[in-house]
């Protein structure tokens, strides 16, 4: 697939856009979400406040973009095919575990989790833009694989829950609790591997199907 290359202009928005987002993490993390301005950040990420205010009008806004960049995957990959699926769910279980292993993902639930009391909508936000959308991928590949008759799943959201929350029981949710939790790469290529298998045994319309090491 061509990539349409970003002119000089879009890659200086860019690389801003980028400042503006790093900054208002860690003023977030730092001061707390009602303390943070947005002209503090503008401050933070040495844009001026014109250009903060074009790209986000809002720290409502800001906030928004935070949780739609924690969440992207790299270039938008699609979903794979159905019709084998060990192999569709490894590649997505790989997908997953790099994403909860960003360092913006943890800062991001750090965030929610310590302004949920005074600010509901932080978490509103990081679910309906965030992991929901996510989690409806998820749901729509199983669903598609339930179709092709790779699989035989009568509650697709829970065989949704059940593989995404195995994978991130292990890999992130530790690492908010936990100081100094470190999953070695190795580990979490074990963690995604025995969870395909779980979801294979359990779900596969013919056996087990093909081990995820084939």
């Amino acid at each position: 697939m061509s990539r349409v290359v970003p002119t000089y202009h879009q890659r200086i928005a860019q690389e801003k856009r980028a400042l503006i987002l790093a900054a208002a993490t860690a003023l977030f993390l730092e001061l707390g979400y009602d303390r943070t301005s947005l002209a503090r950040v503008a401050e933070r990420s040495g844009v001026s406040r014109a250009t903060l205010f074009k790209q986000f009008p809002s720290k409502a806004a800001l906030f928004d973009a935070m949780v739609s960049e924690s969440w992207s995957t790299a270039d938008e990959e699609e979903l794979p095919p159905a019709g084998d699926i060990a192999a569709g769910l490894g590649i997505i279980g790989r997908r997953y575990a790099e994403l909860l292993g960003r360092a913006q993902m943890t800062d991001l639930f750090r965030i929610v989790i310590a302004e949920l009391p005074r600010f509901p909508e932080l978490a509103n936000a990081q679910f309906s833009h965030g992991k929901l959308p996510y989690f409806e991928s998820v749901r729509g590949y199983l669903l598609a694989e339930h179709e092709a008759g790779t699989v035989r799943v009568d509650d697709v959201d829970l065989a949704a829950t059940q593989f995404l929350g195995m994978i991130s029981n292990y890999v992130f949710w530790p690492t908010l609790l936990v100081p100094g939790w470190e999953v070695s790469a190795e580990r979490v290529a074990q963690v995604v591997d025995e969870a395909v298998r779980t979801m294979a045994a359990r779900y596969a319309a013919a056996g087990p199907g093909p081990s995820v090491d084939d």
